[in-house]
């Protein structure tokens, strides 16, 4: 349940009003992997007719006053993932809980008349799934950089692994 009321707990640290946590939402990056607590899901709320490339993503972000995409990666529904914020990079996709989350954004969201659905594709699913469990379960010896190698391997010491198997076998299977 998201808590919306202060004092607030985020990232263990307890925030006493809404200018503290705006204070705290200014800084370019989180102060470590353990500050990571959430990977937030959300759809481009574009029809599933169109296409919506990272290239708008980024204009329609830089028109309402960001200085670039707000999500930490972008899935297409061919599947191809772009990244635009470092892993520890504070996102700016949902207020209050950017400086403790991964924001991930899927091409869709809506059908083709406009109506909110669940547009995914396999494509999408199969890389959204992918890069989850490369959060939780990495392995180590692919060519992943040592800076993501040690954050990725924080968050499994964190015990998110269980609990995010669970809720991805109800989401993906």
């Amino acid at each position: 349940m998201i808590q919306e009321t202060f004092p607030m707990i985020i990232g263990e640290e307890e925030i006493p009003n809404e200018r503290a946590l705006l204070t705290q939402e200014d800084g370019p990056m989180m102060a470590s992997s353990a500050s990571v607590k959430y990977i937030v899901i959300h759809c481009s709320a574009t029809r599933s007719t169109r296409d919506y490339t990272a290239e708008q993503l980024l204009r329609d972000h830089k028109t309402r006053g960001f200085r670039t995409v707000g999500y930490h990666f972008y899935i297409r529904r061919d599947g191809s993932v772009t990244q635009h914020r470092k892993l520890l990079e504070v996102g700016a996709h949902c207020r209050p809980w950017n400086r403790c989350s991964i924001g991930i954004c899927y091409e869709g969201g809506l059908d083709a008349d406009g109506r909110p659905a669940d547009t995914r594709t396999n494509a999408q699913k199969r890389v959204l799934y992918q890069i989850i469990m490369d959060f939780i379960c990495p392995d180590i010896s692919d060519n992943r950089s040592l800076e993501q190698r040690n954050f990725l391997m924080k968050l499994i010491l964190r015990k998110l692994k269980d609990l995010m198997i669970c809720i991805m076998q109800k989401i993906f299977l």
